[in-house]
């Protein structure tokens, strides 16, 4: 019966509905035409004729379906191509670099122009580069969560030694280049392309070389405990300079450059004690469970985003903010991977990629077309190596490291991966390199972080003494 009375009940709605909508639709008819005259369809708008040849052709057109089929393309790419990276032993980062290379003018706007511009024409690029930036952002905060302080304030002085050596041999070798370069690709004065060249030389990708450490089993060794506390350091000291150095060039030089970096120490005062202090308290709130995990996922993005506008107003990238940001969360195990790895499913899966096609976008492989330019790259190229690697090398060998952990450190310092784009973007977007050496320092990036695991297994097969394990 309860059945029968429910079937008459859902049969009783669609008669009696469905007849006052037909009543009311066929009475309608007899209202005459609207007064407002119905606009005539646009160029754009397909005829009934035309239906798959005119709509979808506007509808793919639009900003909304193109940007899907932008990011749905570089998700499978990115994603492809630094697993087949992983499995032959690079870094993820590579074949994700390398994917945006591929969908750039170097590869598919060279061999297929028509479809380039269809998938990325350049009006659609500003929505690129914002949701990219976005990405960038949320990376950051995860790489100052991740940045273990505690290395920084008990690293023996012999990893000050060698990770300040890797940042000031590179970054003199940086601007010895620059006199051979900035006639022919400087962009602004001397003393800006000069200092940025420097610190591009300079940059170590800390991300990329913690998880060949981890990859390699090295955490528990003491190559690896010293390789992590130079790359920490070098990170921490490296972004400090670019900073300054951008307030200086966005405020120019005298007083207003050094009142914009007396700013910034004072926000980055602010930041480290009566902040940290806030969220440490907001953290202790949480588990104790009088703050939900949404509300503490929220207060996390405020702070966040609140860090990254605040940084990007007084006068340094926004990126900066949010890289402070994560390092004045506090460290609380469990509760901080939580943290990460919520925010890690949306950044790194689908809006970190963009940011390695939207570099590809701007990089052009193929400009070494001329002998003047492969002079140019292999001086970039003889330079990075020989500054971050040759220097790194030989200060560790000076400290009393042996030559196979002074090589292996070398080289993990030389990986530059992801954070040097970072920075060539900067620099990029601030016109102080041009095109070209903005096309040849990505390349040059792409082959620093390709030799590391290569020449890691090199090493290891050249053994002169074996791995020291730490004690404890």
């Amino acid at each position: 019966m309860k059945i029968a009375r429910q079937v008459a009940l859902y049969a009783t709605l669609i008669v009696v509905f469905g007849g006052l909508i037909f009543y009311l639709l066929h009475t309608g008819k007899s209202l005459g035409h609207a007064i407002v005259p119905v606009a005539e369809p646009s160029k754009g708008q397909p005829d009934a004729g035309g239906f798959f040849s005119g709509l979808f052709k506007v509808n793919l057109r639009e900003p909304l379906p193109r940007l899907l089929l932008q990011i749905i393309i570089i998700i499978v790419l990115t994603q492809l191509l630094g697993w087949l990276f992983k499995k032959i032993g690079q870094p993820a980062v590579i074949g994700e670099t390398v994917a945006g290379i591929i969908l750039g003018p170097s590869l598919l706007g060279l061999l297929f122009p028509r479809i380039f511009h269809f998938i990325f024409p350049i009006e659609s690029l500003p929505n690129l580069r914002f949701l990219s930036q976005i990405g960038l952002i949320l990376f950051m905060f995860i790489i100052g969560m991740e940045l273990d302080t505690r290395l920084l304030r008990k690293q023996a002085f012999e990893a000050l030694i060698i990770s300040h050596a890797s940042i000031l041999i590179p970054f003199t070798m940086g601007i010895f280049l620059s006199y051979f370069l900035y006639h022919s690709y400087g962009q602004t004065d001397f003393i800006s392309f000069a200092l940025f060249m420097g610190i591009a030389m300079s940059i170590t990708a800390f991300p990329v070389l913690a998880r060949i450490i981890r990859d390699r089993k090295l955490t528990d060794t003491k190559l690896g405990n010293l390789a992590i506390s130079c790359a920490a350091s070098d990170d921490v000291t490296a972004w400090c300079i670019l900073a300054i150095l951008i307030a200086l060039i966005r405020s120019g030089s005298g007083m207003n450059g050094f009142f914009v970096v007396a700013v910034v120490l004072l926000y980055v005062s602010i930041m480290l004690i009566p902040v940290r202090k806030i969220l440490n308290k907001i953290l202790s709130a949480y588990e104790k469970g009088k703050i939900a995990c949404n509300g503490l996922m929220a207060i996390m993005y405020s702070c966040m985003l609140l860090s990254s506008w605040c940084t990007e107003v007084i006068g340094i990238h926004a990126l900066f903010g949010a890289f402070l940001a994560g390092i004045i969360i506090p460290k609380k195990g469990d509760l901080q991977r939580k943290i990460i790895d919520r925010i890690s499913d949306v950044s790194m899966v689908m809006l970190l990629p963009l940011f390695f096609v939207y570099t590809g976008l701007r990089t052009n492989a193929g400009i070494l077309n001329s002998s003047g330019l492969w002079i140019s790259f292999l001086l970039i190229l003889i330079c990075a190596v020989a500054g971050k690697f040759g220097g790194s090398t030989l200060i560790a060998k000076v400290l009393g490291q042996n030559w196979n952990d002074s090589l292996s450190i070398g080289v993990l310092m030389n990986t530059r991966g992801l954070m040097e784009l970072i920075v060539l973007n900067i620099g990029y977007d601030m016109h102080i390199i041009s095109a070209d050496i903005f096309s040849m320092m990505v390349l040059m990036a792409l082959l620093t972080t390709l030799m590391t695991n290569p020449v890691l297994n090199w090493i290891e097969k050249r053994k002169i003494r074996p791995q020291v394990q730490v004690q404890g």
